[in-house]
């Protein structure tokens, strides 16, 4: 078969696939947030993390983090490390931060508005195993990093491709961003997340950045990624994550600060507790960034759930999680900034169904609590270890679903169908008239991997469950992925700069 022909069957399968239909489009909640939290409960735990940063203080790590605290009026011990702020400090800064940003992608129609009853859908992160049912449980590699970048620009619910959507192995450590940032940018045309993970990757991240957008100064003036940080909890921030935090900032890329505290562990065992030591340590690095460039966006993260006592893990999908989420959403909105929470997250070591119920347990909270960024809605399995291809495209389903949920619906003479009930009447159907005729393809929520049909065309067809249709699925989106646009000069300008930074860059 000739080249173009090729890429015509692939365009026609890509127009076929059962997901052409979904539209890439940002959930926005009609509803109002739910709140769990009474006001004198978020006002006692703004006040507990207020005394935290004020009277015990947090560690920075960082030389240049403790020069810049002590310049804004911070009581600092350099050589401790550590740092006390004064709440009219640290409050005075964060509100410097917008309460919404426009984060762009290299096709404009797939930019996405942060903030507000809008919720994004970003790719699961930071695996450092990939698993799918024929390959099994492996080590990411960097051909995996493209295979799962290839699956996310074909699955509209999921907004932002994350560029360690899987860690590629096989590469070198001082070479990996490099090829992380040439797959996110030429494999896709979403909006894109980085990697903050010192000074030296942050700088390269931001000149890939210029070379795709268009130069430095094009990139400062409306972002073109976002990059998550860290907190080492329990309250301290380092070297690495507060180099990423300063380059970004400076950068003028949005920033999303979010502690991991794993309570009883990592904070006191009390949930009211980890909030209040969530809330300190994520306030902390966002006035520090707002100190570096007033007005860089910022979304508060919150990551914070139980230890599982027995095994001294974490825990993911449990109730304990699920009202983090809420609370950290209530404390966001306190401070007039977008959220982050994560959708996807269990514990379970297959996708099955432990792995749906905990992910529920964890997409309801912040779909219900206007959470602004879902980090992780498709694709983590086993506690974050593992990329899932199969779980990856469940995941996708049930995006979709929620998206359909919280979709605008018409009230009108035309829906409420009146005629038609008359016409009908008692004891009829409606599956023969006008009004089912003219939407019945449109009307419903249809699905992607799940099962209608009863049980003897399931047999015929197989017996396959979810998580094997689903791996049919991620087969029939890679055999109809077609590269998007990228013009061909800033494409090898890319390259150029990796293999140029690679030479550069010994491997240890």
């Amino acid at each position: 078969m000739a080249p173009s022909d090729r890429r015509a069957a692939r365009r026609e399968q890509r127009r076929r696939s059962p997901l052409a239909s979904l539209p890439f489009q940002v959930l926005e909640s009609p509803i109002p947030p739910v709140e769990l939290l009474d006001p004198e409960q978020l006002e006692r735990i703004h006040d507990a993390s207020m005394r935290i940063v004020e009277e015990i203080g947090l560690d920075f790590l960082d030389p240049e983090a403790l020069a810049i605290w002590e310049q804004a009026g911070a009581r600092v011990d350099h050589s401790a490390q550590h740092v006390w702020i004064d709440r009219g400090l640290l409050l005075e800064a964060v509100a410097r931060a917008p309460s919404e940003f426009t984060l762009r992608a290299r096709n404009p129609a797939h930019n996405v508005r942060v903030g507000g009853r809008r919720t994004v859908f970003v790719s699961t992160s930071g695996t450092a195993f990939v698993s799918d049912l024929e390959r099994g449980r492996r080590p990411g590699t960097l051909a995996d990093l493209h295979e799962l970048a290839k699956i996310v620009q074909m699955c509209p619910p999921i907004h932002v491709l994350e560029s360690q959507i899987t860690e590629p192995q096989d590469v070198p450590v001082q070479h990996r961003h490099l090829e992380r940032g040439l797959a996110i940018f030429t494999l896709s045309d979403k909006p894109v997340a980085q990697a903050a993970h010192g000074r030296r990757v942050a700088e390269d991240c931001l000149a890939m950045a210029a070379i795709v957008f268009g130069g430095m100064e094009e990139v400062r003036r409306q972002p073109v990624f976002a990059a998550i940080v860290n907190a080492n909890s329990p309250l301290r921030w380092d070297t690495s994550m507060v180099g990423g935090l300063l380059t970004y900032a400076r950068g003028g890329q949005p920033l999303v600060v979010t502690p991991f505290i794993l309570a009883g562990a990592m904070s006191p065992i009390t949930m009211a507790a980890a909030m209040a030591q969530q809330n300190a340590e994520a306030l902390a690095a966002i006035a520090l960034a707002q100190i570096v460039n007033p007005g860089v966006p910022i979304i508060y993260g919150g990551f914070t759930t139980n230890t599982d006592m027995a095994s001294g893990g974490p825990a993911f999908g449990t109730p304990e999680g699920a009202w983090a989420f809420f609370a950290g959403a209530q404390l966001a909105r306190r401070y007039g900034l977008p959220y982050r929470g994560s959708g996807g997250l269990n514990t379970s070591k297959l996708p099955d169904a432990q792995a749906a119920y905990e992910t529920q347990m964890c997409l309801w909270p912040n779909v219900l609590s206007h959470t602004n960024w879902l980090q992780h809605a498709a694709g983590w399995l086993e506690s974050g270890l593992v990329c899932s291809y199969e779980k990856l495209v469940l995941d996708v389903e049930g995006l979709a679903a929620m998206q359909h949920l919280m979709r605008p619906v018409e009230v009108s003479e035309a829906t409420l169908a009146l005629d038609m009930i008359r016409e009908v009447g008692p004891g009829g159907h409606h599956f023969g008239t006008a009004h089912t005729a003219a939407r019945y393809q449109s009307e419903f929520f249809r699905p992607i991997i799940a099962d209608r049909q009863n049980i003897g065309m399931w047999e015929e067809q197989g017996r396959q469950d979810a998580a094997q249709r689903a791996a049919r699925l991620w087969r029939e989106l890679l055999a109809g992925y077609e590269q998007p646009p990228i013009d061909a000069a800033v494409a090898e300008e890319l390259r150029a700069f990796v293999a140029r930074r690679k030479a550069e860059t010994p491997v240890s």
